[in-house]
């Protein structure tokens, strides 16, 4: 790894652990609830535990004003959901044009399984060849979605993390398998950093229990995005996501630390 990936990396994190809360679902959703006043947002995630932030290059002057010497990665697909095909990612930016934006990396998403795989994959492949040449490091957003595909599913979730490894990809993000024991099969499958997408959880609990079983099943942190920039106190959940992935906290720490009710 250069040492420019090297040193973009401790930006986006620390010490090789990753709180990332991604924001680009306004090109997605819509402006959303938490993405109206995106820069009090951004605020306030960046002064309670976040390492990083992600938007699309659009949003770039909004953030880093706000964002209190957090890294800034900037997101290079997308699709919509009032588009055909949700799965259908098209190229929204170029690794220089993340450079001009300010990006400490750039993130990319692939579906694997789907029928956008193959020109997703080779997508992939191109923004990591630009991203090597100019020092940046890649998150590959690496998904197991498509018909008749479990995206939670251990298996699944291996081979993507472990096809945006061979692609180039220096740190992956996917959906978390469900369980400790399962998810390890998913962070052995690659050499590189694994990070879990927020999901669907129902409560707080529940979410952090999920980031204490992927850390105990050798992941590195999160990229969590409507789970915390929409929760009623961003702030505080950042701060008790940031607990569990950096100073090893159980779930119920995190939240009486935070404040945060313990759901039964």
């Amino acid at each position: 790894m250069t040492p420019g990936k090297t040193a973009r990396l401790d930006r986006i994190g620390r010490d090789g652990r990753f709180v990332t809360i991604p924001m680009d679902h306004g090109i997605t959703l819509g402006a959303v609830d938490g993405l109206v006043d995106i820069e009090s947002t951004i605020d306030a995630v960046t002064s309670n535990g976040a390492d990083a932030v992600l938007t699309q290059k659009g949003i770039a002057p909004r953030v880093h004003d706000n964002k209190n010497d957090a890294g800034y990665v900037v997101h290079l697909n997308a699709s919509t959901t009032i588009g055909p095909d949700a799965n259908d990612k098209r190229l929204t930016g170029t690794v220089e044009e993340a450079v001009r934006a300010g990006a400490d990396a750039v993130s990319f998403h692939i579906n694997v399984g789907s029928d956008h795989e193959p020109d997703q994959i080779t997508q992939l492949a191109e923004v990591a060849d630009d991203a090597d040449r100019l020092g940046m490091p890649v998150l590959a957003m690496a998904y197991a979605r498509g018909p008749g595909v479990d995206e939670h599913d251990a298996e699944n979730l291996g081979h993507a993390v472990r096809l945006a490894e061979e692609v180039g990809a220096d740190v992956v993000k996917t959906a978390y398998s469900g369980d400790s024991g399962s998810f390890e099969r998913v962070t052995e499958s690659t050499s590189k950093p694994v990070i879990i997408a927020g999901g669907s959880p129902e409560g707080d609990r529940a979410t952090l229990q999920n980031v204490r079983g992927a850390m105990d099943a050798g992941a590195a942190g999160v990229s969590m995005g409507r789970t915390v920039f929409q929760h009623d106190d961003p702030a505080a959940m950042t701060t008790a996501i940031a607990a569990v992935v950096h100073d090893d906290a159980t779930a119920d720490e995190a939240l009486r630390a935070t404040g945060l009710p313990i759901e039964a």
